[in-house]
């Protein structure tokens, strides 16, 4: 059943669907990659936004990471809704709902800044977050059908290089806007009208980023509907947005989706202790600049890593390179957690690196075979991703009630033993559905 309605004439050359049910549009490609390049971007302003707001409302630790519980339970919250919605209006009109909804959620920091109430933030961030969501649950297996099925994983490892280059870019730049403004005064030393007036003007910079991001999808979202005919020859199976979750009978992508829960999470929770770890006087002893100035080393190695896998996967089984990334994974976690200086350190930084094509790989391994059902795939899948709200905060128990940062390190490597095994277990193709 075609669901999104073409206006196109006979003679119009739109994409259509090809042989083994991939859409042959390969000038649509450029257009998901920057979609990909978009939303990692904006996710990862989050690293920007906590400092500010933890400064701001005086928080602890545990209230400022509410900023990243409200951006993934979104990703809980949204993404089986949200692969309904495009299975009824299609991927670009999709896309389009995604881009607004995004852009609703920057429009929302002006009314939070002028509450000065951290409630509205953390809503503001969940309306984005839906909106990413969307968003992700049209890119995931839009890149994949783009093309032949033998190359999807490549594809989609290509395509999160842009999420990476994202994730890389839009925090540098985020840390000068929204970070160059604090002020020499704290909020601690405030309180009543004077604090609420000092949060007002201290948010302004978080608004003026945000504002400028809306204009930006605004005119993204206005590009998509100019070209929402465009995939002229898709199709999508019908049925209820719970009908969806019936996808977990297959046990192929049932284990992959609890593959992507692991993954987030323990790739979040590596993220979330670079700064604690690096500083340990054992490791580098660095102070707290010093040592968040490291962290783009984590995030470059995913960026490089999937740049050199979306090759490495069109030459070698993709399950064989997932299950190869894992033990990697585990080796330089053993490697940190057992040695001392700037090889532990950089070891840790290192795990950046293996974890570039993994995301994308256990995605299409999942999702492969399941034809018109992909979108049902991605809404599910998506689910997963609130790994990273649940697997973090364990680690970080771990870490309290050892007193060691290193044997916390043992949860994200039983999460990468556990990707390592699908990889083995997915590394035959599969026929589509």
């Amino acid at each position: 059943m075609a669901l999104a309605p073409s206006a196109a004439s006979s003679t119009d050359p739109s994409p259509v669907e090809g042989e083994g049910g991939h859409i042959d549009a390969p000038e649509l490609r450029l257009f998901v990659m920057a979609l990909f390049f978009i939303f990692g971007g904006i996710t990862s302003l989050n690293d920007v936004i906590i400092p500010k707001l933890k400064e701001l409302f005086t928080l602890n630790y545990m209230q400022a990471m509410l900023v990243q519980s409200a951006f993934f339970a979104a990703y809980f919250i949204v993404s089986i809704p949200g692969a309904a919605l495009v299975k009824r209006v299609g991927y670009m009109r999709g896309a389009v709902i995604g881009l607004l909804t995004m852009m609703a959620g920057c429009l929302l920091f002006i009314p939070a800044s002028a509450s000065a109430t951290f409630g509205v933030f953390l809503l503001a961030l969940f309306v984005l977050a839906s909106g990413v969501t969307i968003v992700q649950v049209v890119t995931n297996p839009l890149i994949t059908l783009l093309g032949a099925p033998q190359s999807a994983s490549s594809r989609l490892t290509f395509a999160q290089a842009f999420n990476s280059l994202g994730t890389t870019i839009f925090p540098y730049f985020g840390a000068i806007v929204i970070l160059g403004s604090l002020a020499t005064v704290s909020a601690s030393q405030l309180s009543g009208a004077a604090l609420d007036a000092y949060r007002v003007a201290e948010t302004q910079a978080v608004v003026r980023a945000y504002i400028g991001l809306a204009v930006a999808l605004l005119l993204i979202a206005g590009v998509v509907w100019m070209n929402r005919n465009r995939l002229k020859g898709e199709r999508h199976e019908g049925g209820s947005a719970l009908k969806s979750l019936d996808l977990l009978t297959r046990p192929r992508f049932a284990f992959g989706a609890a593959c992507i829960f692991l993954y987030v999470g323990a790739e979040v929770s590596i993220g979330s202790m670079i700064v604690n770890y690096l500083k340990q006087a054992h490791v580098l002893g660095l102070d707290e600049q010093s040592a968040g100035k490291l962290i783009p080393l984590y995030w470059g190695g995913a960026l490089v890593g999937r740049f050199v896998g979306s090759a490495v996967l069109r030459m070698v089984s993709p399950g064989k390179v997932l299950a190869s990334s894992a033990v990697g994974a585990i080796l330089l976690i053993l490697l940190s957690a057992n040695s001392t200086g700037a090889l532990a350190g950089y070891a840790l930084l290192a795990i950046g690196l293996t974890n570039s094509i993994m995301f994308p790989t256990i995605f299409s391994l999942a999702c492969e075979g399941l034809g018109k059902r992909a979108a049902d795939g991605s809404g599910v899948i998506c689910v997963a991703i609130v790994g990273g709200a649940v697997i973090p905060p364990l680690t970080g128990g771990l870490a309290d009630s050892t007193g060691s940062l290193a044997i916390a390190l043992a949860l994200p490597a039983a999460c990468y033993g556990v990707i390592a095994l699908f990889g083995l277990y997915a590394r035959r193709r599969v026929a589509a559905a």
